[in-house]
C-alpha cells in the first residue's frame, strides 16, 4: 500500500508539471527580461512557498544575479532597507491572497519595483496587482486530503528554476561563469584548478625504462603507490604505460612472468594530459575511453613532468 501511495504521489507531480509547460506565455518572457535588467531581486514568501523562495534566491545568485529572499513579515519590521530602486520583487504564493505579502505590496510598489508573481491560482489579489504572473496552478495536491502544499510546492519550485535558466541562457551564462560563484565545490575546481596545481611531481612519479623486468615494474608501482608506472626512454620522454589492472590481467593470463619484460606489457603511446589543461579536461580524457582509466601522465614539451589521479581530482578540499 506505501509504495502504490508514493507511486501515486509522483505519479500526480509530474502530471501537474507537464501542464506547467503550457501555461508559460508572454509574462514569462516579461519576467525574464525584468529580472535581466534589475540591480538585484527581491525574492519574498511565506510558509513553504517562502521556503522555495529562498531557493530560488540561492539560485539565482549561484548564477550571477544578485538575489535576497526577504521575508514578508520582517521586510516591515526593517527588513525592507535592503530594497533598492532599480530591483524587481518575486512574490510566490499559492492561493495569490497570502495576507504577509499583500501587506509588502503597497511599501514594495511605492519604491518604484516592478513586480511578479508566481501564483497557484487564477484569481486572487496578487494576479491583479503583479506586473506580470506566472500561473504554477495545480489541479490538485498529491496529499491524500488535497491540502498539504506538496504538488503545488513543486510547481512553484519548477517556475522559478525555468525563470532562472531563461535568465542564464538570456545572459548566455558559462560554466566558467558558474564556476567563479562556486570555487570549492567540484564544478568550481574543474575550471580553476589546472592539471599543475595537483599533478605528482619530481622524485613521486613513478618511472621505468621499457627494458627493465615485470618484476621491476611492479616495484616500482608499489613503491611510488600512484596506481601505474610511466615507461619513458633514456631523454625521459614518455613511450608507454603500465596500470594496477594491466598487472592484474598479466598475472592472470601468463602463469611464468619471469621473462617478460615492460616494453612487452605496456600500453604503447598512452593518453596524457598537458600540465595547463584544467581538471575538468583532464577528468573528460580520463572518462572518454573505451576503458575509463583513473591515472594520466602529464607530459609538458614532450618529456614526462607529472602523473594526475581521478582521486586527485575529486578530492574536495577540507
Amino acid at each position: 500500500m506505501n509504495l502504490e501511495n508514493g507511486k501515486k504521489a509522483i505519479k500526480n507531480i509530474i502530471n501537474s508539471l507537464v501542464g506547467l509547460e503550457n501555461k508559460i506565455g508572454n509574462d514569462f518572457d516579461r519576467s525574464v527580461e525584468l529580472i535581466k535588467k534589475a540591480d538585484k531581486v527581491i525574492v519574498s514568501g511565506i510558509g513553504k512557498s517562502g521556503i522555495i523562495g529562498q531557493k530560488m534566491a540561492a539560485t539565482l545568485t549561484s548564477v550571477g544575479k544578485p538575489a535576497v529572499f526577504l521575508h514578508p513579515v520582517e521586510a516591515l519590521h526593517g527588513d525592507i532597507g535592503i530594497v533598492g530602486k532599480n530591483d524587481v520583487a518575486v512574490f510566490i504564493s499559492k492561493s495569490g491572497n497570502t495576507k504577509e505579502v499583500i501587506n509588502l505590496f503597497p511599501f514594495i510598489k511605492s519604491r518604484g519595483l516592478k513586480t511578479i508573481s508566481i501564483v497557484g491560482s487564477s484569481n486572487g489579489w496578487m494576479n491583479r496587482n503583479s506586473d506580470t504572473v506566472l500561473d504554477a496552478s495545480v489541479d490538485k495536491e498529491a496529499c491524500p486530503v488535497d491540502l498539504a502544499p506538496t504538488t503545488s510546492t513543486t510547481a512553484a519550485l519548477v517556475m522559478a528554476d525555468a525563470l532562472s535558466v531563461a535568465y542564464m541562457n538570456t545572459m548566455g551564462v558559462s560554466e566558467t561563469d558558474f564556476a567563479r560563484n562556486h570555487p570549492d565545490g567540484q564544478i568550481g575546481r574543474n575550471v580553476t584548478l589546472q592539471v599543475r596545481d595537483v599533478m605528482h611531481k619530481g622524485n613521486s612519479i613513478p618511472r621505468i625504462l621499457p627494458e627493465k623486468t615485470f618484476r621491476e615494474a611492479v616495484i616500482e608501482i608499489t613503491s611510488k603507490d600512484l596506481g601505474c608506472v610511466c615507461v619513458v626512454d633514456k631523454n625521459n620522454q614518455l613511450i608507454g604505460l603500465v596500470t594496477d589492472g594491466d598487472v592484474r590481467r598479466i598475472l592472470q593470463k601468463d602463469e611464468d612472468i619471469r621473462g617478460l619484460k615492460v616494453s612487452s606489457i605496456m600500453t604503447e603511446s598512452p593518453q596524457y594530459v598537458r600540465k595547463e589543461a584544467f581538471l575538468g579536461e583532464a577528468l573528460t580524457i580520463m572518462e572518454n575511453r573505451p576503458r575509463q582509466i583513473s591515472v594520466l601522465p602529464v607530459v609538458e614539451e614532450e618529456q614526462l613532468v607529472g602523473i594526475i589521479r581521478i582521486h586527485d581530482i575529486l578530492m574536495q578540499k577540507s
